[in-house]
C-alpha cells in the first residue's frame, strides 16, 4: 500500500512538473508573439504616419524616407520574430556592423515624429560629440531607440527630450518626457512584461534585452519631473571602426 500511495505521489508530481513547464513554454511563446506583434504594429504605425503627413505636406524628404525605410525594415524583422515562435526554428544570424549611432538616433526620431504630432508631443533631438560607431545589428538597435522613443511618446506629455552625445568610450541617449513617470523601476516593468503579467513595460522590456545582447544598459535616471530614461552602448574604437571600414571596403 505504502508503495502505490509513494507511486501514485511520485507521478502526481511528475505531471506536475511536466504541466508547469509546459505551461511556462506556453507563457514564453505567447510573449514572444506578443512581442513581435508590439515591434509590428509600432514601427508600421509610425511608418504610415509618416507617408501620410509627408504626402499631406509634400515633404516625403530623403530623411523622413530613409527613417520610413528604417521603421518597415523593423516591421520586417519582427515578421521574422513571428515566424520563429510560430516554427520554433532557429532565428537566422545577421551579421554586426558598424552602426553610426548619431544617424540611427536622428532617423528614429524622424520616423517617430509625425506619431508625437498625432499625440500631441513634440519631439526635441540633440546629439554632442563625435559620431562615432557602435558594433551591432542596425536594426535591433532602432527597435531599442524606436521603443524609448514610442514609450515616452504614449506615456509623456506635451514634449520629449532626446539628447545623444558620445565620449569616453560610450554611447548614451537620454529620452526625458513630462508625463506623470515610470510607475516602477524599469528592471521591474521588464520583469512583469517579460513574464507576461503587463502590457506596459514591453517596449522598455524589448530594448532593454537589446541592449544588453549589445553589452549595454538601460536604466532610469532621477528627473524632477516626467520619465528619464539613459541608454548607454560602448562605442567603437578609432582602429576598429578603420578595420571594420577595411573589412567592408575588401567585401565590396
Amino acid at each position: 500500500m505504502i508503495a502505490v500511495a509513494l507511486a501514485g505521489w511520485l507521478a502526481a508530481g511528475g505531471a506536475g512538473l511536466a504541466a508547469g513547464a509546459a505551461w511556462r513554454a506556453l507563457t514564453g511563446r505567447m510573449e514572444t508573439v506578443a512581442r513581435a506583434c508590439h515591434e509590428l504594429r509600432g514601427p508600421l504605425t509610425a511608418a504610415r504616419l509618416g507617408l501620410q503627413l509627408g504626402a499631406g505636406t509634400g515633404d516625403l524628404s530623403p530623411a523622413r524616407l530613409r527613417a520610413i525605410d528604417l521603421e518597415l525594415g523593423r516591421a520586417a524583422l519582427a515578421l521574422e520574430d513571428l515566424d520563429v515562435a510560430r516554427t520554433r526554428r532557429l532565428p537566422s544570424w545577421h551579421p554586426p556592423e558598424r552602426v553610426d549611432f548619431a544617424t540611427l538616433l536622428a532617423d528614429s526620431v524622424e520616423a517617430w515624429r509625425p506619431a508625437g504630432t498625432a499625440a500631441g508631443v513634440e519631439l526635441h533631438a540633440t546629439w554632442s560629440g563625435p559620431a562615432v560607431g557602435v558594433w551591432g545589428e542596425r536594426l535591433r538597435l532602432a527597435q531599442a531607440t524606436g521603443n524609448l522613443i514610442a514609450n515616452a511618446i504614449e506615456h509623456g506629455e506635451g514634449s520629449v527630450e532626446i539628447r545623444g552625445s558620445a565620449r569616453a568610450g560610450w554611447v548614451r541617449v537620454e529620452v526625458s518626457d513630462t508625463g506623470p513617470g515610470l510607475p516602477a523601476p524599469v528592471a521591474e516593468l521588464a520583469r512583469r512584461a517579460q513574464a507576461g503579467r503587463a502590457r506596459r513595460g514591453r517596449g522598455l522590456a524589448i530594448a532593454t534585452a537589446i541592449v544588453a545582447s549589445h553589452g549595454g544598459r538601460l536604466a532610469a535616471a532621477p528627473s524632477p519631473h516626467g520619465a528619464r530614461l539613459v541608454l548607454e552602448l560602448p562605442a567603437m574604437a578609432a582602429d576598429e571602426a578603420t578595420e571594420a571600414g577595411g573589412t567592408r571596403g575588401e567585401d565590396a
